[in-house]
């Protein structure tokens, strides 16, 4: 039991990590498929241990959690989510238990979009308030958002009823998306990776204008309340359809599950060709009545289903193998790919990641590759398709020279990575300027990659420390750029020597430390001369820095190209001196967990306080926890806190502390 226990308790720590990177942050790590099977186990040890239930299961609640951006809207009607099945056999299951109520159901079947829940509120015809799902009974006002929304009538038309509210699905649509990135492509910014996620990150922009330009759509698939009459669910959404609400344009009834599961294979086979993405199909009770019969179950009504279709993998041509070389001097294998539409983008390149990669794959140009997308996100080559090899295919081997500099190439003995050797090279440099000015590091708004690049070609900048030397004029006279554009840079540029010490030293792009490491650093040292007069033995006793780090760290100070652009910067009047306020050192030592729902600050803002008073705050609990700060809805962390025997504090205990 004790085995069946520790499971339980891993399974719902990582279901609810991921459910909050897809509800809330709209940034998922894991496809649905996987996160599916993770649910599908959890839902299993429950079903055969019950008593090991905890109201904090995923399995007992709908979605994600509140955003603080928002006000808060809370549902007259729950906005359930809806059981998952993932074969014709479960949707038999599902068949038979719907007919413990009645001999002859009628279904209703409906695609499944991806995109992002939301109800809709009218008074007397009028649009009146927009919410997303949020956890199911309290969601997010987006009203203002969603009036941008075209497809979302203002105003009723026909018979209007009183009071009426209703659930839709707002998504992106295909032809929008493409648009969107091709747009970005040529302004040579990043891409956005599917349909979904701009969907719902549009929805949740504080600056409703922005949401205006992303042109998202919607459709309506269900009734949830209204003060009028219907006796099926078809019917419903005909009478939405007359009221001007979008619908879904295939809503066919169904009386045999034979009927309903050729249907499902045929809007699977044809999910290509339509407007918008899908990841499933909707089995639908149609009788109102016997809907209200079956009722729900804590999560999800018992008279729908939602057939989820398995992960989409495609078959391309690899035409080339091209080497990116990275800001660290990295080579790094690069597919050039036939173009092949798959999970709702057409994909051309897929990363290799390294020569071992390449090698345990057996992966040569010329070869047919399985593809698909990891996480429906990021394009992942499975295999080579060994029996469709072209009879040429020659085995691929990373060059010994860098492609972009020409200099030599090393291969550390204790890793898969193949570096440039090259002092100055200048993929590395446009890189590393990249990676000094982004928004985490230096925060240089206007100064892309695009902007690097030209600024480089015309030899105006080779380090970071040119930066603090432009003028105006040699800006203004670069392509893409004029007077105006120069002053603005300029300004920005000069913004960023009051940077804090933390921001500095991660723009400075030592290997292995990130934004982490570096705040932890300036905490610790307080000034970029003691940071760089600390030996590797002192490094590697500072807490998160190990024997690696402390390594990176000292031979970046040891070399005479640092020093030197250190020395530069300094000249420049960047600063390099810590300028956060350490109140007392009361946590040092103490490392904390926070969990559910803060009401006085945010995560962010409740881990500053704590590292201000010299504590730490870490993303799971174990053994070494001091105390987690417990908020409303504190899920699975509070549990894992109450079996180790860790100290929780309400947050009202904790401001009790830090008074």
């Amino acid at each position: 039991m004790p085995e069946i226990s520790k499971e339980l308790a891993e399974l719902r720590e990582t279901l609810n990590y991921h459910a909050k990177k897809y509800y809330t942050e709209d940034a998922p790590e894991i496809s649905d498929f996987e996160y599916d099977a993770l649910m599908r186990r959890l839902k299993e040890l429950e079903a055969a241990h019950p008593e090991l239930i905890t109201p904090d299961s995923p399995t007992q609640r709908i979605g994600g959690a509140v955003l603080s951006a928002f006000a808060t809207v809370r549902h007259e009607v729950p906005m359930e989510s809806l059981q998952d099945v993932f074969s014709f056999e479960e949707l038999y299951d599902f068949d038979r238990r719907v007919r413990e109520y009645t001999d002859a159901p009628r279904y209703v079947v409906e695609y499944k979009i991806d995109g992002l829940s939301v109800s809709l509120r009218y008074e007397k015809g009028v649009f009146v308030q927009g919410a997303t799902r949020g956890d199911g009974t309290v969601g997010e006002d987006v009203t203002e958002n969603l009036r941008t929304v075209r497809e979302i009538p203002m105003v009723l038309c026909g018979d209007v009823p009183d009071s009426l509210t209703v659930r839709g699905e707002v998504y992106m649509s295909r032809a929008v998306f493409e648009k969107l990135n091709a747009g970005r492509e040529r302004e040579e910014k990043p891409l956005f990776a599917n349909p979904r996620n701009v969907a719902a990150g549009s929805l949740r922009q504080l600056d409703s204008k922005i949401c205006a330009e992303r042109h998202l759509s919607v459709i309506v698939f269900n009734l949830q309340s209204s003060d009028g009459e219907a006796t099926s669910h078809r019917e419903t959404l005909d009478r939405l359809e007359a009221l001007g609400f979008p619908v879904s344009p295939n809503r066919p009834v169904f009386d045999h599950m034979e009927d309903v599961c050729r249907e499902i294979t045929r809007m699977g086979e044809s999910r290509g060709e339509l407007p918008f993405e899908i990841d499933g199909a909707v089995v639908k009770v149609d009788d109102l009545s016997l809907r209200r019969e079956m009722g729900s179950t804590a999560k999800c009504p018992r008279w729908a289903a939602a057939y989820k279709y398995p992960p989409e993998e495609k078959e391309t041509e690899l035409l080339d193998i091209r080497i990116q070389v990275g800001r660290t001097g990295v080579l790094t294998p690069q597919a050039v790919l036939a173009p092949v539409r798959i999970a709702g983008t057409t994909v051309q390149a897929a990363t290799l990641h390294n020569r071992g990669f390449i090698a345990e794959k057996d992966i040569r140009i010329g070869d047919t590759v399985r593809l698909r997308k990891a996480g429906e996100i990021i394009p992942e080559i499975l295999c080579a398709v060994k029996e469709k090899r072209p009879a040429d295919a020659q085995p691929f081997v990373m060059p010994e020279r860098c492609p972009v500099c020409g200099a030599s190439v090393r291969a550390a003995e204790d890793e898969a990575a193949v570096r440039c050797t090259g002092a100055d090279c200048p993929a590395q440099r446009v890189r590393n300027l990249t990676h000094y000015a982004s928004r985490q590091a230096m925060d240089i708004e206007g100064l892309g990659p695009a902007v690097v690049e030209i600024l480089c070609e015309a030899g105006l900048v080779r380090n970071p420390a040119d930066l603090y030397d432009l003028i105006a004029k040699d800006i203004a006279e670069l392509p893409r750029m004029g007077e105006k554009s120069a002053e603005n840079l300029l300004d920005e540029i000069e913004k960023s020597k009051e940077n804090d010490l933390a921001r500095l030293i991660y723009a400075l792009g030592i290997r292995n430390v990130g934004q982490k490491t570096a705040a932890v650093l300036a905490r610790r040292f307080g000034t970029m001369d003691a940071l760089a007069a600390a030996p590797a033995e002192e490094l590697e006793h500072v807490e998160d820095v190990g024997p690696i780090i402390a390594h990176s760290i000292a031979d970046w100070f040891a070399d005479p190209r640092g020093r030197k652009l250190l020395d530069r910067l300094r000249a420049a009047g960047v600063n390099m001196d810590s300028r956060e306020e350490r109140r007392d050192d009361r946590f040092t030592g103490k490392t904390f967990v926070l969990t559910g729902a803060l009401a006085a600050f945010t995560r962010d803002e409740a881990a500053a306080l704590i590292e201000s008073f010299g504590g730490k705050c870490a993303g799971s609990v174990s053994k070494k926890t001091s105390y987690v700060i417990a908020g409303e809805a504190a899920g699975s962390k509070l549990t894992r806190a109450k079996e180790l025997g860790i100290p929780v504090l309400s947050e009202e205990e904790f401001l009790e502390l830090v008074r």
